[in-house]
């Protein structure tokens, strides 16, 4: 019998590819991978590895200018949130996720310090409730982009932030080609690319409003 992670791995490829493709397919994946994540919310922590972020920071680094407010994408239990609260101080950090189940640990694990500027809240990547350029960062750490709302929701002069733990192997993946392709068509530019620990990862800037 092949071992239920690796179908839920296979699974979530399966459902990337077919998103990014055809974003009218994801509506027939996401209860499926809501399921999935609601399920694994409680030991996702613990399958977190000690360089899972890295890509994710490396790319953090490449910012020339702190973001004043940042949403991230598929938050899971908050790490990725986290790690922009710390490294943002006087951000407004906001985490989404499909998963009721990852949101609710997400608060659990954040600190009472950081409460009042990192808050979390069920959402669907593919449509989320936030005013157009709402953001100044937009991050993602193995996440499925919707390209679509990612260039809605990012100001002009902001950032888009896709970050891969073990680069082509991680199940949710979409590579810098495609990233580019897709973004660069949406008003991106200056594009970077970085590589850490397992993993690598891209950003991207917002062209500003002529």
């Amino acid at each position: 019998m092949i071992d239920r992670v690796v179908i839920g791995r296979r699974f979530a490829r399966l459902a990337t590819d077919a998103a990014v493709r055809s974003p009218l397919l994801w509506k027939l994946f996401r209860p499926f991978i809501r399921r999935q994540f609601d399920a694994l919310a409680p030991v996702w922590d613990s399958m977190r590895l000690e360089d899972t972020l890295a890509p994710y920071e490396a790319a953090l680094a490449k910012l020339e200018q702190a973001p004043a407010r940042v949403l991230d994408v598929g938050t899971g239990t908050g790490a990725g949130a986290l790690t922009l609260a710390r490294r943002f101080p006087d951000a407004e950090i906001v985490g989404v996720d499909l998963s009721e189940a990852m949101i609710r640990q997400a608060r659990s694990n954040t600190p009472a310090d950081l409460q009042r500027r990192v808050t979390f809240e069920r959402g669907d990547a593919s449509s989320l409730r936030f005013g157009d350029a709402s953001f100044d960062l937009m991050a993602h750490a193995n996440m499925i982009p919707f390209f679509d709302e990612v260039a809605r929701l990012v100001a002009p002069g902001g950032h888009a932030l896709f970050a891969f733990s073990t680069g082509a192997g991680t199940p949710i993946y979409v590579p810098a080609e495609r990233l580019r392709r897709e973004l660069g068509r949406r008003g991106f530019t200056d594009f970077a690319e970085v590589s850490a620990g397992r993993g690598n990862a891209l950003v991207a800037r917002r062209a500003d409003r002529s």
